[in-house]
C-alpha cells in the first residue's frame, strides 16, 4: 500500500477492482479490457503477495509471459516499483539482450519470471530453466501472443509446469484461438470483462483525414505546428517509419522511430527518450502498438492503416489512458474507403470525418534539407607527381 500511495495510485480501476480479490483467493481468471485501464498492476499485485509468503530463494513460482521485449520490460519496471521494500524479486528472460546476465538471475532465486515466449522456449529447450514448481502464470495480450505465431511455444511452456498452477489470462480481446487456449489450459476460470473488447475507450476523439497519400506529410507536419503534446505516428513497415522519422527530424522536429530492424538498445532509447520528452514524435510499427504505456500520449496518428481492424483498437489505446483524453486521427487515402469502413464496422463506432485544411503541401513541395558535404577521395593511380599516371 504505501508503494501504491508513493506511485500515485490511491483507487483501483474497474479491472482490478474486480481481478484483484479472486486472483488473491487462488482462482483461475479470463479478464478482458481495453487498453490503458490498468491490467498490469491487476495481475502484479496478487504475484507480489503470493510471493512474498514463499522462501527468499525458492526458486522461479511465477512466470508473466507476454509478447514483446518491450511490454516485457516496462511490466519488470512496474513490478520493481511495487515490489520495492519486500523480499520478492524478479527477472526478465527476452530476446536481442544478452541471455548470461538473465540465466544468473533466475540461478540467484529469482521467485518471478518475465519473459517472452520464444526465449523462455529457447531456455528450456536447452535445460537452463526449472518450472516444474511454478505457482502462478499469467498470460498478459494473450491475443497478441497467438497472432504472432506463439501458440506452439506457449504450449511447451505450458506442459513443462505444474497442472494445478494458477492461470490468470489478460487481454483486450478475445476471440477464437484465445478461447481454445482458455479451454485447453485455464480451470473453472472467473470471467472478468470491462468494458467492450472491440471499441476504443471514451476519452479518445477519433478523426479520419481523407488525404492523398503525397499530402501526409504535410498534414502531420502541420498538426505538429498547431497542436501542443507528444505524437505517436504509426508507420505498416519498418523501412516507412525510419524513413518518415528522418524526414521529421530534417525538418527540425525531435523524432526517433522503433522498428523490428533496430536493435533492443536502440528501441529501449527511443521509447526512453520518448517517455522522457527528448523526442516529440515516436514513429512506430505495430511492434508498439500493444502493452507500451507511456505517460500522456496527446495524440495517437495512424499515418498508415493498421493490417487488421483489431489493430486500431491496440493503437488508439496508446492515448487516453488511464482516465486521461486524447486524440486519434487516421490518415486514409480515396482508395482505402472499403477498409475504414470495415474499421467502423468493426468498432461499431464511426470515426469523425475532418476536412485537410487547404494549403497542406505536396510531399515534393516540402523543402528538402541540404545534404551534408563530403570529401571524396580519389583511389585512382598516381604518379610521382601526384598526377595520374
Amino acid at each position: 500500500m504505501s508503494n501504491l500511495k508513493k506511485h500515485g495510485f490511491t483507487e483501483p480501476t474497474p479491472v482490478q477492482a474486480l481481478a484483484i480479490e479472486p486472483a488473491l483467493a487462488g482462482r483461475d481468471m479470463v479478464a478482458t479490457a481495453q487498453t490503458g485501464t490498468g491490467k498490469t498492476l491487476a495481475f502484479v499485485l496478487p504475484i507480489i503477495d503470493l510471493m512474498a509468503k514463499q522462501p527468499s530463494n525458492s526458486g522461479v513460482r511465477a512466470v508473466i509471459l507476454t509478447p514483446t521485449r518491450e511490454l516485457a520490460i516496462q511490466i519488470s519496471e512496474a513490478f520493481s516499483q511495487m515490489a520495492a521494500g519486500t523480499p520478492v524479486r524478479a527477472t526478465v528472460a527476452v530476446g536481442g539482450l544478452s541471455e548470461h546476465p538473465q540465466l544468473q538471475s533466475i540461478r540467484k532465486g529469482a521467485q518471478v519470471l518475465i519473459a517472452t515466449p520464444g526465449r523462455l522456449c529457447d531456455f528450456l529447450g536447452r535445460r537452463l530453466i526449472d518450472l516444474s514448481r511454478v505457482q502462478m502464470l499469467v498470460l498478459d495480450e494473450a491475443d497478441r501472443m497467438l497472432d504472432m505465431g506463439f501458440l506452439p511455444s506457449i504450449n511447451r511452456i505450458l506442459d513443462a509446469m505444474p497442472t494445478d498452477r494458477q492461470t490468470l489470462c489478460f487481454s483486450a480481446t478475445l476471440d477464437s484461438s484465445v478461447k481454445y487456449l482458455v479451454e485447453t489450459h485455464v480451470r473453472n476460470a472467473v470471467r472478468i470483462a470491462v468494458g467492450s473488447t472491440t471499441k476504443p475507450i471514451e476519452q479518445v476523439e477519433l478523426h479520419l483525414y481523407e488525404v492523398e497519400q503525397d499530402r501526409k506529410l504535410g498534414l502531420l507536419e502541420r498538426m505538429l505546428g498547431q497542436e501542443q503534446g507528444s505524437f505517436l505516428v504509426f508507420a505498416r513497415t519498418k523501412h516507412g517509419a525510419e524513413r518518415l522519422s528522418k524526414t521529421l527530424s530534417r525538418e527540425g522536429v525531435k523524432a526517433t522511430a522503433i522498428h523490428g530492424d533496430r536493435s533492443q538498445s536502440q528501441r529501449n532509447q527511443a521509447l526512453r527518450g520518448f517517455q522522457e520528452g527528448t523526442y516529440r514524435v515516436l514513429v512506430a510499427t505495430d511492434v508498439a502498438a500493444r502493452g507500451i504505456h507511456v505517460e500522456g500520449i496527446s495524440h495517437v496518428v495512424n499515418y498508415d492503416l493498421p493490417q487488421a481492424p483489431g489493430d486500431f483498437i491496440h493503437r488508439v489505446g496508446r492515448t487516453g489512458r488511464a482516465g486521461a483524453r486524447g486524440t486519434a486521427s487516421t490518415f486514409a487515402t480515396r482508395a482505402q474507403r472499403a477498409d475504414v469502413a470495415l474499421i467502423e464496422r468493426t468498432l461499431e463506432t464511426r470515426l469523425e470525418r475532418r476536412q485537410v485544411t487547404p494549403g497542406v503541401p505536396f510531399e515534393e513541395e516540402i523543402p528538402a534539407a541540404r545534404p551534408a558535404h563530403r570529401h571524396v577521395r580519389s583511389f585512382s593511380p598516381r604518379g610521382r607527381s601526384g598526377r595520374r599516371a
